[in-house]
C-alpha cells in the first residue's frame, strides 16, 4: 500500500471508528432505560431490569441481538423522552431453539406504550410469524400512555393489532409464552392470557381491566391491586393465570423449561456447512468505505471482508456491472448477495457506468439472479449504497423503466428470505428495487455510515431552496443573497439531519445501526432464525423481456 493509498485508508479508517464510538456511546445511554435512580428502585422492589430479564433468559454460552434499541430515539421530548421506546427486543437461544423475547422496560415511563412502543411490539410479533419461531413476552407495563392515546389505540396497526396478532400466531401453531412480572392492565390485560402460557410473580405481578382506582370510581367497590389482580386471586380462584412464582428469576427458570418442552418443527434447512472465517481482515472494512461519501471505491473489498473465507462466485461478472450479484456464505450459510458497485465502471460495448447508478443491464441481471436464488433456495442478501436509477434520453431508450419494474417484480415477489444491509446511500426508488422497508425484509440492518432519503442532500437542498423562494416571491418578498445562504443552510441541516441512520432507526424504518464487524453476527443469526419457516411456491407477476 504506497503513501497516498495508506493516508486515505487511515482517514477512512478514523472516520468511522469515531462514528462506531458514537453509536456505542448513544446505546450506553440508552440501556439506562429511565436513569440509574429508576433501575435502583426496580432493584429494590425486588424486580429485574428489562434486560436483566432477557439476558438471564437465554443460553449463557450463545450470543443475542437486540433490535430497534434506537426507537423513539429523539421522539415525546414534549414528555421527557422514551429510550428505546420502553420496550425491549431481543433475538437469541433458550435451550439451542431461536427465541423472540419482548420486555417492557417499567422504568420508562412505568412501561407505558407510547406510539412507537406498538410498532415495537408489532415488529416482534412480525419477526415471529415470518421465521415461525416462539414469543415470549415479559409484561410490566402501566397499559397506554394516556396523552397520546389518540396516536396509539384504534388505528389498524395500533395497539389492538397484537391481540390480532396473538390469536393468529396461536392459531398457527407457534408457541407463545407471558410472565407478568409488574402491572398489566387494561387492553394490555389481553396479551399475556391470549398466550399460550402465563407466569405471574408473587407481589410484583398484578393483571386487570381495571386498576382499584377506576374500580371506585366506576362502581364505588373498595379494593387494593393485590386483592383485584394478584397471583393469588389470578393462580387459587380465577384460574386465568397458569404459574405462580415467588420472583423474577423463578419465572425465567419456568419460562425457559416451558421452551424445552416444545416440539420444535422440522427445519427447510437452507444450505449450511462449516463456517470459515474471511481470508481478508474485517477489521479492515474501516479503512475501505471512504470518509466523503462521494468518493468512488470497490464493493468487493467490503464483500471480501463479510464473506467466508472471502470468496465470491459472481452471476454474470462482466455483464450489468454496476451491481455485484454472486453467490456466497456467510458464517457457513449459503447466500445470494446483491450489492451496488460503487466504481465507475465500462460496460461491454466500452460505455460509462457511474457507480451506485443502477442501469437497464445491471437490472436485468439481478432480476434473473433474484428468480435463480429462489429456484435453487438461497437466502437474499440486499447491500445498498445506491443512488436510484439511471435517468435520461439514453436510459429511457434502453428500457430501464421496464427493466427497473422487471427487478422490484422478482424481489417483490420472492419467497426465500431478503436480508437488507444499508452501508451507505439508500435513496429513492434504489432503496426500493434494493429491497427496502416495504419489502418485508427479515431484517433491515444499517452502518452509521447509512443515508436515507428520496434523494441525495445537496440535490434536495436546491429544490427545497427553490421552493421556498417561489413561495415568498408569491408573498412579495424577494431574498438577497445573505438571505438566501441562511435559507439554504437551515434546509440542509433539517435535510442532513432527516438523512441520518438514527432518525431511520427512531422510526423503526431500520432495525439496527450496527458495528460493521458485527454483519456476520447479524446476517448469520437472521439466516438462521428464517431456517424454521418454510419456503413457499415463487411466482411473479407479468414481467416484460
Amino acid at each position: 500500500m504506497n503513501k497516498k493509498i495508506d493516508m486515505k485508508f487511515n482517514q477512512n479508517e478514523d472516520s468511522m471508528k469515531l462514528l462506531v464510538s458514537e453509536m456505542k456511546q448513544k446505546r450506553n445511554i440508552i440501556e439506562l432505560g429511565g436513569g440509574k435512580e429508576s433501575i435502583k428502585k426496580q432493584h429494590e422492589k425486588g424486580k429485574l431490569t428489562a434486560r436483566e430479564r432477557i439476558e438471564g433468559i437465554f443460553d449463557k454460552e450463545s450470543d443475542y441481538i437486540e433490535l430497534g434499541i434506537f426507537a423513539a430515539n429523539d421522539l415525546y421530548q414534549n414528555y421527557g423522552g422514551c429510550p428505546a421506546a420502553g420496550v425491549i427486543i431481543a433475538i437469541g437461544e433458550i435451550h439451542q431453539r431461536k427465541c423472540v423475547v419482548v420486555a417492557n422496560d417499567s422504568t420508562v415511563k412505568a412501561g407505558a406504550w407510547f406510539p412507537m412502543t406498538a410498532k415495537k411490539n408489532l415488529r416482534a410479533q412480525e419477526i415471529c410469524l415470518d421465521n415461525n419461531i416462539p414469543i415470549i413476552y415479559l409484561v410490566d407495563s402501566a397499559g397506554v400512555f394516556l396523552p397520546m392515546q389518540d396516536e396509539i389505540f384504534p388505528d389498524k396497526q395500533h395497539f389492538g393489532r397484537q391481540f390480532r396478532n396473538n390469536a393468529k400466531i396461536s392459531a398457527l401453531g407457534i408457541p407463545q409464552i407471558s410472565a407478568i412480572m409488574g402491572s398489566c392492565v387494561a387492553g394490555g390485560a389481553y396479551l399475556p392470557i391470549m398466550s399460550d402460557e402465563a407466569l405471574i410473580v408473587e407481589k410484583t405481578g398484578s393483571v386487570f381491566l381495571a386498576g382499584s382506582h377506576l374500580v371506585k370510581a366506576a362502581i364505588g367497590e373498595d379494593i387494593d391491586n393485590e386483592s383485584l389482580g394478584g397471583s393469588h386471586t389470578h393462580c387459587d380462584i380465577s384460574g386465568v393465570t397458569d404459574y405462580k412464582c415467588k420472583n423474577d428469576n423463578e419465572a425465567i427458570s419456568i419460562i425457559r423449561e416451558l421452551i424445552s418442552n416444545t416440539e420444535e418443527k422440522q427445519n427447510i434447512k437452507f444450505s449450511r456447512i462449516t463456517s470459515k472465517n474471511p481470508k481478508k481482515n474485517i477489521k479492515e472494512i474501516y479503512g475501505i468505505l471512504p470518509k466523503d461519501r462521494d468518493t468512488p471505491y470497490e464493493m468487493r473489498d467490503i464483500l471480501e471482508r463479510i464473506v467466508d473465507d472471502s470468496f465470491l462466485r459472481e452471476y454474470k461478472a462482466s455483464y450489468g456491472r454496476t451491481l455485484i450479484c454472486a453467490y456466497a456464505r456467510i458464517d457457513g450459510w449459503s447466500v445470494g448477495i446483491i450489492a451496488n458497485q460503487r466504481k465507475m465502471v465500462k460496460n461491454g460495448k466500452g460505455e460509462m457506468q457511474l457507480g451506485g447508478v443502477i442501469y437497464s443491464d445491471s437490472a436485468d441481471k439481478a432480476a434473473r439472479f433474484i428468480m435463480n436464488c429462489n429456484q435453487k433456495g438461497i437466502p437474499l442478501l440486499f447491500i445498498q449504497d445506491v443512488n436510484g436509477f439511471m435517468v435520461g434520453s439514453r436510459a429511457e431508450q434502453n428500457g430501464i423503466i421496464k427493466d427497473g419494474a422487471k427487478m422490484v417484480n422478482a424481489m417483490a415477489n420472492s419467497t426465500v428470505p431478503k436480508f437488507t444491509l444499508i452501508i451507505g446511500n439508500s435513496f429513492g426508488a434504489g432503496n426500493y428495487a434494493m429491497c427496502g422497508k416495504a419489502y418485508d425484509p427479515r431484517l433491515i440492518l444499517a452502518w452509521p455510515t447509512a443515508k436515507i432519503a428520496v434523494m441525495g442532500g445537496e440535490q434536495a437542498s436546491k429544490v427545497l431552496l427553490n421552493l421556498e423562494k417561489n413561495k415568498m416571491k408569491k408573498q412579495g418578498k424577494n431574498l438577497n443573497d445573505s438571505e438566501k445562504k441562511q435559507l439554504l443552510k437551515s434546509i440542509q441541516e433539517t435535510y442532513n439531519n432527516q438523512m441520518s441512520p438514527y432518525y431511520a432507526a427512531s422510526r423503526l424504518w431500520i432495525d439496527e445501526i450496527i458495528d460493521p464487524i458485527n454483519t456476520r453476527m447479524y446476517i448469520s443469526m437472521g439466516i438462521e432464525c428464517a431456517n424454521n419457516n418454510p419456503k413457499k411456491d415463487f411466482k411473479t407477476g407479468v414481467i416484460q423481456t
